[in-house]
């Protein structure tokens, strides 16, 4: 009984401040008039939300660059192939790669490929699947890879 008796306590407090502060008459905040200075919140540049997410997002979207014998000759062609996340759609594979690698990208193809059966000797396993990304770039620019 002594925890209601405490909570009960509180209550009244509670009310006793609140009808305090209605009874009290509100006074109006003064204005005081602004001097020109050098520095102010508007003159001092602030980082955007977008720049620092772009960052971030750049670097989760894309994993890594996936090297093979038809990804060098697509490179010929100004096609890219990269590792991405699984749930990154042609929107945010663009942006990542334009953030990343400072090229214009004209076309975003997304490829899944799925998981795999693998044996050795009598234990079967999986090969992981991924999903895959070839990125067609501008003529006359270039990503280094390798």
């Amino acid at each position: 009984m002594a925890l209601l008796d405490f909570l009960k306590k509180k209550k009244e407090i509670e009310k006793a401040k609140d009808s305090a502060l209605i009874n009290k008459p509100v006074k109006k905040a003064e204005k005081k008039p602004v001097k020109n200075s050098v520095v102010t919140e508007k003159s001092v540049p602030k980082k955007s939300a977008k720049s620092k997410k772009a960052e971030v997002f750049s670097y989760d979207v894309i994993k890594e660059p996936h090297i093979s014998e038809k990804a060098t000759m697509l490179s010929e062609k100004n096609q890219y192939s990269f590792k991405v996340h699984p749930r990154a759609n042609k929107i945010e594979i663009k942006k990542a790669v334009e953030g990343i690698y400072g090229v214009n990208v004209l076309s975003v193809n997304i490829i899944i490929i799925p998981k795999k059966k693998r044996r050795l000797g009598r234990i079967q396993g999986f090969k992981t699947g991924y999903t895959k990304a070839i990125v067609k770039i501008q003529d006359g620019q270039k990503i280094e890879i390798l």
